[in-house]
């Protein structure tokens, strides 16, 4: 049980770190998906 939960643990980390890491080198899904006819976060 306690590795499973710190499995858990390991994801949300994993998960979290790679999520700030990709925006704020500017590989985020909205900067990738942005162009001069798509018009995001307006």
């Amino acid at each position: 049980m306690k590795a499973m939960l710190a499995a858990f643990a390991a994801i949300v980390v994993i998960s979290i770190g790679a999520s700030q890491l990709l925006g704020n080198i500017g590989f985020s899904s909205a900067d990738q998906a942005t162009s001069s006819s798509v018009r995001l976060g307006d």
